[in-house]
């Protein structure tokens, strides 16, 4: 039982509350195995503060016999999608990298990410956006995207990973297949696209795949219903937009992340049992569930379940290839590992360098910081 708990959990990434590990947190890494942690704004006070955070952690997982260290992640995009603030430094949007056309600023914000956040010890950021924004009336991307042209997002998308994943942080492109031309925000409905396969290659698939060249090692999937792909199941559920499109035709190896099951588009129609299996059945290697202790507990049960159960029509990718990515993962970018030390994260947090590459990067952009 406790090995299929492990393999069950490892697929998890919570979130908690507090500035220090809750009680929950503490009982889903001990108990239920969780194979990451993200954090909020809510769970991030200063650099100190973050870092010791991060310590504990690690403690808990190297207590509960995980092996191998915690997944630490967190939304830090640049502008209004930013977990860490001052003293941090407080990059623009990606719409100003986007305006200024250059893949060097691109990759040199990476790298600065990948200083502030590693000095934590969070080796995970799950940016940048690589939606083409082609709709204005879209709630959820606009700015948070480079811009409206494919081959722009996928050059200065592909700068950015290699930023971060040079200063031994985990890129995620994200919102797979393209969340950047729906009208509707996921956190609240569920989205619909009715492109044609010709425009979706055009526009919407043609970043990932500049992603993928660049060896992102991460790919978070988006609540939405792309009709040409799959007419009754959100992509982050849909087998043949995970399984078959992503992995088999795109050839993407690495690690699939679906994004928060918590949210409406998603969790008004599955239970969170329910949406973790069909998530995994797709292909999705980590399954978010962010707020709820709750449903947190729900989702790793449904996928014992489904382990337990053994069914004939059970992939690879759902019983074995899921495991084996998520450890390729940790052993790239956290082994050795070395506890974050608080003095050196609030070193690491705003120096001018970067407080001046980031105005840099806004003057160009033609926007304020």
């Amino acid at each position: 039982m406790l090995e299929t708990l492990r393999r069950a959990g490892q697929r998890v990434v919570i979130g908690f509350d507090g500035h220090a590990a809750s009680p929950d947190l503490k009982r889903l890494v001990r108990d239920y195995q969780v194979g990451g942690v993200l954090l909020f704004a809510r769970n991030v006070d200063g650099p100190e503060q973050v870092a010791d955070l991060v310590r504990e952690i690690q403690a808990l997982g190297r207590d509960a016999g995980h092996g191998l260290p915690l997944l630490v992640g967190v939304d830090q995009e640049g502008g209004r999608v930013a977990r860490l603030r001052e003293p941090w430094t407080v990059w623009p949007s990606l719409r100003a990298l986007g305006r200024s056309g250059s893949p060097e600023l691109a990759r040199r914000m990476g790298a600065g990410l990948a200083a502030e956040l590693a000095a934590c010890g969070i080796r995970w950021d799950l940016a940048p956006v690589v939606d083409v924004d082609t709709n204005p009336k879209n709630p959820v991307i606009g700015d948070r995207s480079f811009g409206d042209d494919p081959e722009l997002v996928g050059r200065l998308g592909a700068a950015m990973i290699g930023g971060l994943q040079n200063g031994g942080v985990i890129a995620c492109a994200k919102h797979f297949p393209g969340h950047g031309d729906s009208d509707l925000d996921s956190h609240l409905a569920l989205p619909a696209l009715d492109h044609p396969r010709s425009r979706l290659e055009d526009v919407e698939l043609r970043p990932f795949r500049s992603a993928i060249a660049a060896e992102v090692a991460t790919i978070m999937t988006g609540h939405l219903l792309v009709r040409e792909l799959d007419d009754e199941a959100p992509a982050t559920l849909s087998r043949r937009v995970v399984e078959e499109l992503l992995r088999r035709e795109m050839k993407y190896g690495g690690v699939v992340v679906s994004d928060d099951l918590e949210m409406k588009a998603v969790a008004d129609r599955w239970p969170p049992g329910e949406a973790a299996v069909l998530a995994a059945r797709a292909g999705c290697d980590l399954i978010l569930v962010c707020a709820s202790h709750e449903k947190q507990v729900e989702a790793i049960e449904g996928l014992v379940r489904m382990i337990e159960e053994e069914k004939p029509d059970f992939t690879l990718t759902v019983k074995e290839d899921a495991g084996d990515r998520i450890r390729r993962l940790k052993q790239r970018f956290l082994v050795p590992y070395r506890d974050p030390d608080p003095r050196e994260a609030r070193l690491a947090a705003g120096p001018s360098e970067r407080r001046d590459l980031a105005h840099d990067i806004a003057e160009r952009g033609g926007v304020a910081v």
